[in-house]
């Protein structure tokens, strides 16, 4: 992990003390109190019993199945793939903390890997772009676009690209400057050829739409075919850049907006979104070929309050309206559903009826959640049939009695009776009743667990429980002790200095000698935020996880002291043995007796 080093110390301190351990991952992940520990099923790897622990009095998080740990900082950082700068900056902002952005080598991840493929990336998308705007091979492209009502100026401001019909233009273009062509094919922009003889582009003959991250970094593309070919629309794989249930298409564009609105408008594709903007409609973001997600409500409430769900008008789209519903709403969005009708896509509506009409009918006239839900369950009964009636009852009930609000549930029940030709009374009576029976029937706790998604990285597989040695045992319970208390940290500074046999324990130690030599007091969130290097940030979140007791006593101590010590002399005492056999091999049997004189003296010790 980065330090952060041209962030200020002391905004990196704020962002901790104000983003709770708790509050954070809670938007992610469905936590229950165990003593004083809360725990949830991992959102980092696939997981059916809880392995993923939150300490609220150490503020820091750790998965005893697949390892990962850290404080608020590290989880945003997972959970939404940004470097440390871009979320402490991002959190920041959230805070209404003041952050003075230190420029792009701050905002750079200091993984080597992650680097070439940003840049990469970010090269490849001007390739894309110059190849559609400035080569006879992007011709035929500029004109679907143009027939789209996508002009000049939008292919501009949205990056767009081309990628020829032949399978080795970008492959050419990256290995003239020398990137790593297997790196590329894991980072999505090549792909293995059938015989594993090598590589061949993956986006030809397509559209090509940048997928930036939060920040504005190209992370990912996707491409809609020219033709009549399948897929319709690929995407890059996911990879340690991009995943799909975390990215929102145009959130680094219009991210300010929404703040400034307190509302997102969520649409299901690029197109939907480019014209949206081109009428006006700056506050937009699109899922990509998937689900909204949890994550990317979390990610959204960060910014708004309200979110207008924009999607094709078709039956497909409105039952992926309905599914939104539940997730915005558990998010704590204010939700409305914008209606478009005769089963067109909103882009397709800005190109039938004009950007202003679909500003003032479509995005400002959408209506509320409940409204919404009203008349998707209407569509499928017969209402001039009493069965039917009776069935739309019966359903618009199961929306309309769990309102908390009495004047809202009144407004809904008089619309249905206007609507139905049935008596308000006889609704009103038949939706306290259906009140009684939830208020009967609800059990105690959380039954919502199933909202939380929990699958987000099925390949990072748990770790097998390992059982370690005695002096592993003893330095890491030493360390924990270390990171509650600077006395301790002292005491094993002046005996064992940094003599620990585990090298990340090593390591760790001398980090934490010089964070106490900074007068800094014990804080193990705060001291994670200085470490270097992510596998010893797992390894700190794991120490500080022990359920090691504030008390200590010297005894305690040195009795781990010398478990550590034991180490190097053992492996002497079976170095010297192996040096005794050979000399006694050889017949050299003074030089034998005083390799056993000198283990006699090594055992003593």
């Amino acid at each position: 992990m980065s330090t952060g080093r041209n962030i200020p110390e002391e905004v990196i301190e704020a962002v901790l003390r104000h983003h709770d351990i708790v509050d954070t991952v809670s938007k992610h992940v469905h936590l229950t109190k165990q003593g004083k520990y809360m725990k949830g099923l991992c959102p980092f790897h696939s997981e059916k019993t809880p392995s993923f622990t939150v300490t609220p009095d150490r503020q820091i998080f750790h998965c005893y199945g697949c390892g990962a740990g850290g404080n608020a900082i590290k989880f945003r950082m997972e959970i939404e793939g940004l470097t440390f700068p871009e979320a402490v900056k991002t959190m920041a902002e959230e805070a209404h903390i003041p952050f003075q952005d230190a420029g792009t080598s701050a905002a750079a991840p200091q993984n080597p890997e992650l680097e070439a493929l940003l840049q990469a990336n970010e090269w490849s998308g001007k390739f894309y772009h110059f190849l559609l705007k400035n080569t006879e091979y992007g011709q035929q492209a500029m004109d679907y676009l143009k027939n789209r009502g996508i002009h000049e100026r939008l292919i501009d401001q949205f990056d767009i690209g081309y990628a020829p019909a032949r399978w080795d233009t970008l492959l050419q273009f990256l290995e003239k400057r020398s990137f790593d062509l297997a790196a590329m094919e894991k980072g999505g922009l090549l792909s293995a050829k059938n015989d594993g003889s090598g590589f061949v582009d993956r986006f030809r003959d397509r559209v090509i739409f940048p997928i930036h991250n939060r920040s504005g970094k190209v992370i990912a593309f996707a491409g809609r075919i020219l033709g009549d070919g399948q897929p319709k629309y690929l995407n890059s794989p996911e990879s340690k850049l991009f995943s799909k249930s975390r990215t929102l298409y145009n959130l680094h564009r219009s991210k300010n907006e929404i703040r400034k609105k307190r509302q997102v408008v969520i649409f299901e594709g690029f197109g939907d979104v480019i014209s949206a903007w081109d009428a006006g409609v700056h506050n937009t973001v699109a899922t990509m070929g998937t689900a909204l997600t949890e994550s990317h409500a979390a990610i959204l409430k960060s910014l708004a309050d309200e979110a207008i769900v924009c999607y094709d008008g078709d039956n497909a789209g409105q039952a992926a309206a309905m599914k939104s519903i539940p997730i915005l709403e558990g998010a704590g969005f204010k939700v409305r559903i914008a209606m478009i009708g005769d089963g067109l896509d909103p882009d397709e509506y800005v190109r039938k009826y004009g950007g202003e009409r679909f500003l003032h009918q479509i995005v400002e006239g959408a209506v509320s959640s409940v409204k919404f839900k009203l008349i998707y369950l209407r569509k499928n009964h017969i209402l001039l049939e009493e069965a039917g009636k009776v069935a739309y009852i019966k359903e618009a009930m199961e929306v309309i009695a769990p309102l908390p609000s009495p004047t809202e549930r009144e407004i809904y029940l008089k619309e249905l009776s206007a609507d139905l030709q049935v008596s308000f009374e006889s609704l009103k009576q038949e939706c306290n009743q259906y009140r009684q029976e939830l208020q009967k029937n609800q059990n105690d706790g959380d039954n919502n667990a199933n909202w939380w998604n929990n699958g987000r990285h099925k390949n990072r597989q748990p770790e097998a429980p390992v059982l370690l040695p005695a002096y592993h045992v003893a330095e890491r319970r030493l360390l924990s002790f270390m990171l509650q208390d600077e006395e301790v940290a002292s005491y094993v500074h002046d005996r064992l200095g940094d003599q620990f046999n585990i090298k990340e324990h090593a390591a760790i130690a001398a980090y934490l000698y010089a964070y106490y030599a900074q007068g800094k007091s014990a804080d193990a969130s705060r001291f994670m935020s200085s470490l270097q290097d992510e596998k010893l940030e797992k390894t700190v979140s794991s120490i500080a996880m022990m359920d090691t007791p504030g008390e200590w006593s010297t005894q305690e101590l040195d009795d781990c002291i010398r478990e550590i010590r034991k180490v190097p002399v053992k492996s002497d005492i079976d170095r010297k043995r192996e040096e005794m056999i050979a000399a006694e091999k050889a017949g050299d049997f003074l030089t034998a007796a005083q390799i056993a004189s000198e283990i006699i003296a090594l055992e003593r010790q």
